[in-house]
């Protein structure tokens, strides 16, 4: 497995959590110490990028309990964020080594395993960019809002898939998907988007029912349900 860089944009408001999701504690650990530390230990990664807050120094909005692993790892590195999750990532990129490879992975997805970044690189190998997916399970309506609004359509469920990270990429992809970008960034949601608007193929590969991201204090409940659980299965028996 070559070695990558990954990139993570930290630099949202967790306007719909209601406060700083990254600095929640899950079970004795932030969020985003929990994210960064799945990823410190996977073989592949040689360099890790956060991109922080926009407007603030960035070791002074990250978790305590992070700087020590900061200041020890020798393979992360910290960067302003911009405006937009787009900005971020560009920034970030900009920040990383000039590896082969990069994954962007979200921030508030702090239970995404080995198996599944395993499985991204494999295919990303073959197939140039790969993104986790998961079937949609919802019916879907098309409407132009605000509600309340007629229905447009109904959208077919089984060509539907959620998206999740991380987002594997060739570097030079990603680099001159920015470059022919001719949308603005913030109308891109995520980083495969941009590949998409530049011409480029995306596969999708399963995802994982666990690697939930942290939108809501629910959220971090079910995380917690999980990540408690995988404590426990060690003992049982």
């Amino acid at each position: 497995m070559a070695p990558a860089s990954v990139l993570i944009p930290a630099a949202g408001l967790s306007t719909r959590f209601g406060r700083n999701k990254l600095h929640e504690m899950l079970l004795g650990k932030s969020v985003l110490l929990r994210t960064v530390e799945v990823f410190l230990s996977h073989p592949a990664t040689a360099c890790l990028v956060i991109a922080t807050p926009i407007g603030s120094k960035p070791r002074d909005t990250l978790p305590a309990d992070l700087l020590p692993i900061v200041d020890q790892s020798g393979r992360i590195r910290l960067v302003e964020g911009g405006p937009t999750r787009a900005h971020s990532v560009q920034r970030a990129l900009e920040a990383s080594m000039d590896l082969d490879f990069v994954a962007v992975h979200d921030a508030a997805r702090p239970l995404v395993s080995h198996d599944l970044i395993d499985r991204i690189y494999y295919h990303a190998d073959i197939k140039g960019s790969t993104v986790p997916a998961m079937p949609v399970k919802l019916t879907i309506k098309q409407a132009r809002g605000p509600l309340p609004a007629p229905v447009r359509a109904t959208l077919p469920r089984d060509e539907l898939w959620e998206m999740q990270t991380p987002q594997v990429m060739r570097r030079v992809n990603l680099v001159a998907a920015y470059a022919k970008c001719w949308q603005p960034l913030h109308t891109i949601t995520d980083d495969a988007q941009l590949l998409e608007v530049a011409g480029q193929s995306v596969w999708l590969v399963p995802g994982e029912e666990r690697n939930l991201k942290l939108t809501t204090p629910n959220d971090l409940h079910v995380a917690e349900r999980l990540l408690a659980g995988d404590v426990a299965t060690p003992n049982e028996g």
